[in-house]
Parts: structure tokens; C-alpha cells; sequence
């Protein structure tokens, strides 16, 4: 058995979201998803919103992500995966009565999109993207087993 690990990494501007040692680690970059094992080639790439999801100790961790970039390094303790997101949560955070918030602000936004005179597109564009991603990423793992 490959006794192997990653050392996974999440961090947003605000807080380090993660810190674990991982059996592999799935990624959606800008260029599609990818899977990281061990020994994986060095690599930068632009984050995609969606769901990183670790693997640890046969468990699924699973974060949603809005933007940033992964870099991926071999150093001298093994692999080194560092993902800078704008925004990460654990799945686990996402209750419904934020994903129900969420809804909320993704249509109010929608709605202010209208007004042209008055949208600050670069601020709306990111806050429909987290809202939207936030509701996605809590639909695709409500019904399956992760650690919490």
C-alpha cells in the first residue's frame, strides 16, 4: 500500500480553511478537473468554482471554491498542493439556511443587474458566482457521505 500523502492546503484572503494530510485530492481548474496523487508533476493553474474535494483516510472532504489559482509542488517533505481561493467553505458549513440566503441574494442580484446605472459588475458578477456555487456545490453533496 502506497503510504504516501499529499499535503493539501486551502486558504482564502480571510482564513486557512484547510490543513491535512490527503490520499489524493480533486481540483477544477480553469483548464478542467484534475486529480492530484503523490509525486504529481509541478503545476500552476487557474481555480474554476466548484468543489474541491480531498480524499483522506478513505473519506471524501469536500470544499466549495470561487476563484483563484492551485499550484502544485514537489518539495522535501513529498507533494504540496496550495489552493488560493477568493472564497472556500467546507460543505459542511453550507446550512440551509445559508443556501436559502444564498437564493435569495443570487435573485436580488439578478434583479439589481437590471438597473444598469447602479451595478458594480465586477462586485456582482463575484457575488452571484458564490452565491450560485455555494447552492451547487450544497445540491451535489447533500445526499453523500463526507466528513464532516
Amino acid at each position: 500500500m502506497n503510504s504516501k500523502k499529499i499535503k493539501l492546503k486551502i486558504i482564502t484572503p480571510e482564513r486557512l480553511v484547510l490543513e491535512e494530510m490527503a490520499d489524493q485530492v480533486s481540483i477544477p481548474t480553469t483548464e478542467g478537473e484534475i486529480t492530484v496523487l503523490p509525486e504529481h508533476i509541478p503545476l500552476i493553474a487557474g481555480l474554476k468554482s466548484g468543489d474541491v474535494v480531498a480524499l483522506i483516510n478513505g473519506e471524501h472532504v469536500p470544499m466549495a471554491v470561487v476563484g483563484g489559482f492551485v499550484e502544485i509542488k514537489n518539495g522535501p517533505e513529498g507533494t504540496e498542493v496550495a489552493v488560493l481561493a477568493d472564497f472556500a467553505e467546507h460543505v459542511s458549513e453550507l446550512t440551509d439556511e445559508k443556501i436559502a440566503q444564498a437564493k435569495v441574494r443570487a435573485e436580488e442580484l439578478r434583479k439589481q443587474s437590471i438597473n444598469k446605472d447602479h451595478v458594480n459588475f465586477e462586485h456582482f458578477e463575484a457575488e452571484l458566482e458564490r452565491s450560485l456555487t455555494r447552492v451547487k456545490i450544497a445540491d451535489k453533496w447533500r445526499t453523500r457521505k463526507y466528513r464532516k
